[in-house]
């Protein structure tokens, strides 16, 4: 049996090139569905998936966002962050939102990780600022934002 394919490999790379939406840095999403690269970073660079050995916080998120009908399309767990290609659905809910709770389920599972490393504890909690503190927010795990 001979496999025939219906598409080059330019082919699939325009297609693929033409739905993708360029992540904004730092701003606003205001959109509720497409096709996004994402990358988001632990808090100072530390390697926190790694020193936890906390790759399962990410798939648990991928797996909660495919249940919602979201795609993972590709991804690369580093130690100290993530890169995602995610189509997302509309759901109703800003990419920003779904992002932020996210990163937000994840810091929660690797500071439980984290609990018998008080030093590391100490470095994410430092990391605060004012108004982190103000709304009492007990560490900082990820970098504010995401690219």
């Amino acid at each position: 049996m001979k496999l025939q394919l219906s598409f080059t490999a330019s082919s699939l790379v325009e297609d693929v090139a033409s739905k993708l939406t360029q992540m904004p840095v730092r701003t606003n999403i205001h959109h509720t569905s497409g096709i996004y690269f994402i990358t988001f970073t632990c808090t100072k660079w530390l390697p926190l998936f790694e020193i936890t050995n906390g790759w399962q916080t990410v798939y648990d998120w991928f797996d909660y966002l495919k249940k919602e009908g979201h795609y993972i399309i590709g991804f690369t767990i580093m130690p100290n962050h993530l890169h995602a290609i995610i189509a997302f659905k509309n759901t109703g809910n800003n990419i920003n939102m779904i992002v932020s709770n996210g990163k937000r389920f994840m810091a929660y599972a690797l500071v439980k990780l984290l609990a018998q490393q008080p030093t590391i504890l100490q470095v994410l909690a430092a990391e605060r600022n004012t108004t982190e503190i103000a709304n009492n927010k007990k560490h900082r795990v990820f970098e504010l934002s995401f690219d």
